[in-house]
């Protein structure tokens, strides 16, 4: 689980963007090329402003640049502020100097992507500000498929951590695998074929979570429990067998054994889960439930 924040860290990895954004152009100029911008003088050179319309998180920078940059390599941008700073509404974000029918090409899959990724990190920044630094706030997989490295970065954008990027960063063994797996059975085939690997378990009581705890689980995810059961949990897993249980069998970055929260934590009710103990609260809803933020592009 990532929570280093340092700025190479907030942008997604560039293949990622340039795979997006080719994919992104290709469906919004279609086979014949872009017929409105067709029309503008091709010697036409302008400048335009990049505008937040309402206030929020910088998201995205990355992929818009490299949309631009697609278009016409000989667009010039100039960003005024920076992936992860907080915007005002009529602020400029960033100057575009060129071409105006590449411009013109560019503009809306930009800010698409400035909006999408953008609403994310300002929805993500809402749950941490909440979080005030006694939990650690992740996002899930439930992510836009083939956007989920984008996302991810705009989540961080947002002061967020990353949950594992895909199924083969550690093992999670959830309700599903569960119905035919017993806790103990199955963390212990978990070491025996990855023993390299972290091991979670989804516990959706307190008596799966104390068997987990006793079968040397890595880490704990307790999904749609209670603050009352979350807090037995944690009593059980600060007992100096349980601590010395987990920490025969893991390695950072867990600091066993870890406890993460999940299922039905928003914004009205996270205070509840606070001061619990808990290491982490994750949540679908940090992408799932983000509005994209209005930005826009205003030429001279």
């Amino acid at each position: 689980m990532q929570t280093n924040r340092s700025p190479l860290l907030l942008h997604p990895p560039k293949a990622e963007v340039s795979k997006a954004v080719g994919l992104a152009l290709a469906e919004d100029i279609g086979p014949l090329g872009d017929l409105t911008a067709a029309l503008l003088p091709p010697s036409v050179q302008t400048t335009a402003r990049i505008v937040a319309r309402s206030s929020g998180i910088l998201a995205g920078t990355a992929c818009a640049q490299e949309t631009f940059l697609q278009i016409d390599s000989y667009l010039s941008l100039s960003w005024l502020v920076g992936e992860g700073e907080q915007l005002s509404a009529g602020q400029t974000i960033a100057i575009v100097s060129g071409g105006l029918a590449s411009m013109c090409t560019a503009e809306r899959v930009a800010l698409n992507f400035l909006s999408h990724l953008s609403g994310i990190a300002t929805h993500t920044r809402r749950f941490v500000d909440k979080a005030a630094g006694r939990v650690a706030i992740f996002d899930t997989r439930k992510t836009t498929p083939g956007l989920r490295s984008l996302e991810k970065a705009a989540v961080r954008a947002g002061g967020g951590c990353s949950h594992r990027s895909g199924l083969s960063d550690w093992v999670m063994l959830k309700d599903n695998h569960l119905s035919v797996l017993q806790i103990p059975a199955a963390v212990q085939l978990a070491r025996q074929h990855w023993p390299a690997r972290k091991v979670q378990v989804e516990c959706d009581s307190v008596e799966q979570a104390t068997q987990a705890l006793d079968s040397g689980a890595d880490a704990l995810l307790l999904d749609n429990m209670s603050p009352e059961a979350i807090a037995k949990v944690v009593d059980y897993a600060t007992r100096p067998q349980a601590v010395a249980s987990s920490q025969s069998a893991s390695t950072p970055p867990f600091a066993p054994p870890y406890l993460e929260a999940s299922g039905g934590i928003t914004l009205d009710n996270i205070s509840d889960y606070l001061d619990l103990g808990l290491d982490a609260i994750s949540s679908g809803s940090l992408v799932g439930g983000a509005h994209a933020l209005d930005i826009g592009l205003d030429i001279a």
